[in-house]
């Protein structure tokens, strides 16, 4: 299980990059008022999805593995995973939205400023810095 934790975290890391970086890329393409800064935003916004789509999936698929190798063991006493996994599951529809706001951009129907995405970038970091913390702390 060890290898499956250690793959679970190296894609949780590629997720987390492209979590950190799209909202920037938002924050930057709201700001941006001509026609080739536009284009070239829409393309970095889509690779940038595919690669963080391509981090989250294995993230989830790995991490469900874990849970079901743990499952007898862990699941009735820990009260850490359940709150995890809630912010998980949180951190999914975030990935989900960034995904309807990147078809919003390529489409020309952004209806967010930059600042409403500077705030939207914030999100990710405070559900990783909890999770970190009740994976590794186990506080209950």
């Amino acid at each position: 299980m060890l290898w499956i934790k250690a793959f679970h975290i190296i894609f949780m890391v590629t997720w987390f990059a492209g979590l950190f970086y799209l909202p920037r890329l938002f924050v930057y393409h709201a700001e941006c008022h001509d026609e080739p800064g536009n284009a070239r935003f829409k393309v970095m916004e889509h690779k940038l999805l595919v690669i963080m789509t391509m981090g989250a999936v294995p993230t989830v698929i790995l991490g469900l593995w874990l849970l079901f190798g743990y499952w007898r063991e862990a699941w009735p006493h820990a009260g850490w995973l359940h709150l995890k996994l809630l912010l998980v599951t949180t951190l999914v529809g975030y990935h989900l939205y960034c995904w309807k706001l990147v078809r919003d951009f390529r489409a020309d129907r952004n209806r967010h400023g930059h600042v409403f995405y500077r705030w939207f970038n914030e999100f990710p970091a405070l559900i990783l810095i909890a999770v970190v913390i009740l994976a590794v702390v186990k506080p209950f």
